[in-house]
């Protein structure tokens, strides 16, 4: 049995795709790249976005910090409400709550954002924390979001620790760490991404890992 589950907040508690994709082209626009394709930036969702505009657009350190920069300019005023939650999240939450587990969300996303959007969307009450990165860049890789989030809880058996997330970068973490995961591919990572990093289960909807975690 799962007594504690760390959720992923983008991709997996809600869908940020409207917020990060636009944020992303304000800011490559601000570097006078036009990217007029909002698709082409889905992939950004997930991962560290430092690393992400390096890897996508071969920014060099100066460029994707200030990237970065402009990405929270636009981001910290509108982007982080261009956003939903999941349909059925908060049902299970409520539920799995009530059922006693502790519930954290592990985000590589910044704490001071995170938490305004777990508020913004009345989801404050289910979590006992929500752990991000740092806004110096600090704490950003997900194995450092998740390890520290496991240093909140007051118990030291890993076996009854289950990390849930919608990327590789979740299920990488999750195993440097040393506790069970759950991909969900009905968020921003691939069926093919997710069982390539080999997780502890699969599901393809809310429903299904709901049905999961009522039962485990």
């Amino acid at each position: 049995m799962y007594s504690t589950v760390l959720f992923d907040l983008d991709g997996t508690l809600t869908d940020p795709k409207p917020g990060i994709t636009r944020c992303v082209q304000y800011a490559l626009a601000k570097l006078g790249i036009d990217e007029p394709d909002l698709e082409r930036l889905v992939p950004f969702i997930g991962p560290p976005l430092l690393n992400s505009f390096k890897e996508f657009y071969h920014l060099d350190d100066q460029r994707a910090q200030q990237a970065l920069q402009y990405y929270r300019e636009r981001f910290s005023t509108v982007g982080l409400y261009e956003n939903a939650v999941f349909p059925g999240i908060e049902g299970m939450l409520r539920e799995l709550t009530e059922q006693g587990k502790k519930l954290l969300v592990a985000t590589s996303k910044p704490t001071v954002f995170s938490l305004k959007i777990i508020e913004h969307f009345k989801l404050q009450s289910y979590f006992e924390a929500v752990v991000g990165s740092n806004l110096d860049g600090t704490r950003v890789e997900k194995a450092e979001v998740i390890e520290f989030a496991l240093s909140q809880l007051s118990h030291g058996d890993l076996s009854h620790v289950l990390m849930v997330g919608d990327r590789k970068h979740d299920v990488i973490g999750a195993k440097k760490n040393g506790i069970d995961v759950a991909a969900i591919s009905y968020g921003y990572g691939s069926i093919e991404e997710l069982a390539e990093a080999q997780p502890t289960y699969l599901f393809t909807s809310v429903q299904a890992l709901h049905e999961f975690l009522r039962a485990n």
